[in-house]
């Protein structure tokens, strides 16, 4: 029997039946290799293995822990102030800071959950008792916190750098920036008629300029860890992965001594969580590698790459396809496989049609993020769903305003190269 029949119906069936991604994905290869015959079972031990033995694969659990190390030196409640003091006072002030919040804690976190689940979670609560609709907070907090993998430092962008060699992280991590930034205006927009149309009035007035440059200084360590991490490697300091390392010393340091609010007795949690966080995503890593060795092998990557070149396809057609292609693939599919698997079959047709390497790496992160608060599977959903306590029907019905906000930024995102490229060009990544 065709083992990539046997490959993709039981990938389908095992996502069907609702096992989790990463083990759908590892039991389908499993289920290949026993029933087709033509590959040793060995092959799944030796391929998750080696899809995780990659030194630039090394920054993943370091960029996790110093997003622990901030998130226990209080820089949540840091960024929360910081945020509040320039939009709290205008009308739906409190969905300005929610935008503005996330959008800096995604600066170190790299992670839409860990955005959703931490400063997300306490933003829903205050924006409750502030008399905004719980599910609309909900809502606006799930939207925004896919800038996580859009703004450096990102854990999908490590892992896209890996799939594809016409990229590099750290172009990757300077791309992210104006559509990262882009993101969050349209949150804002969209925030801005929701609030005048159901009256969310804002916080009071704009505190003094003393408070503000006081509170300005006390956040700006917390927001410099994205420039140090930037400026580093632009510098040729440290590579991505040793910038990884610098920010975990950089978080320490924060935490300790300039916050003073990070204790050595908190750290063997921190560290425990930062271990678990960083086991799941490389045990997705390791099983997607295995997934798409089988796929490789098979011919699968060359033969869609031949056919989408024999379509003749203009660049711009081209991008319209694989925009619709990942919306629907990125519903049923988490980011992390979902670039495993696709990134080396679209890429290289990309770039035989001329297309932008970091342009397309752009346009295949969001895609795929946004399938994160896209129903039915959306995890981003169920995340905010279990820390703000609303039914999921209810934070769906508040989704389309951010939908299609979502939707137009990924037009000017595909038909805009320069959004993508205008940066990584300007800093010097080729």
């Amino acid at each position: 029997m065709n083992a990539s029949i046997i490959l993709i119906a039981s990938a389908c069936l095992f996502l069907a039946i609702g096992v989790p991604v990463a083990f759908a994905l590892g039991l389908a290869t499993a289920a290949t290799l026993i029933l087709a015959e033509q590959y040793p079972l060995m092959v799944l031990l030796k391929e998750t293995f080696t899809g995780i033995d990659s030194f630039p694969l090394m920054a993943v659990p370091f960029f996790i822990l110093a997003a622990e190390l901030m998130s226990g030196g209080s820089l949540t409640e840091v960024l929360l102030r910081f945020a509040g003091q320039f939009v709290g006072h205008r009308r739906g002030g409190l969905g300005y800071t929610n935008v503005v919040s996330l959008t800096f804690f995604s600066g170190i976190s790299g992670s839409a959950l860990a955005d959703a689940a931490g400063p997300g979670s306490m933003l829903i609560k205050m924006m409750d008792k502030a008399g905004y609709d719980r599910s609309y907070a909900a809502a606006l907090t799930a939207s925004t916190a896919i800038v996580g993998p859009i703004i450096p430092p990102s854990i999908i962008m490590i892992i896209y750098a890996l799939q594809d060699d016409n990229v590099s992280v750290g172009s990757l991590f300077v791309a992210g920036l104006l559509p990262g930034v882009l993101i969050a205006v349209a949150m804002c927009l969209v925030n801005f008629h929701v609030s005048k149309k159901r009256n969310y009035r804002g916080d009071g007035g704009m505190p003094p300029w003393r408070e503000v440059l006081l509170t300005t200084w006390k956040a700006l360590p917390a927001i410099l860890l994205p420039v140090v991490i930037l400026g580093g490697m632009r510098a040729g300091w440290f590579t991505p992965t040793e910038a990884s390392v610098v920010a975990v010393f950089y978080a320490l340091v924060c935490g300790k001594f300039v916050y003073r609010t990070l204790e050595w007795k908190a750290l063997p949690d921190i560290l425990s969580r930062s271990a678990l966080l960083s086991a799941s995503v490389l045990i997705i890593i390791g099983l997607s590698a295995s997934f798409a060795w089988i796929l490789t092998i098979e011919g699968i990557p060359q033969q869609m790459a031949e056919w989408l070149v024999g379509m003749n396809l203009s660049p711009w057609m081209f991008l319209i396809m694989v925009n619709i292609f990942l919306l629907l693939f990125g519903i049923f599919i988490e980011p992390l496989p979902g670039v495993m698997v696709l990134a080396p079959i679209l890429a290289p047709v990309a770039v035989k049609l001329g297309v932008d390497p970091t342009h397309f790496a752009m346009i295949v992160i969001f895609n795929l993020t946004l399938g994160m608060i896209t129903p039915p599977v959306g995890g981003l959903l169920f995340v905010t769903c279990n820390v703000s306590k609303v039914p999921m029907s209810q934070l769906v019905r508040e989704l389309a305003p951010f939908l299609w906000a979502h939707g137009a930024v990924l037009v000017l995102l595909t038909f805009v190269p320069a959004l993508s490229t205008w940066l990584p060009h300007l800093w010097g990544f080729k």
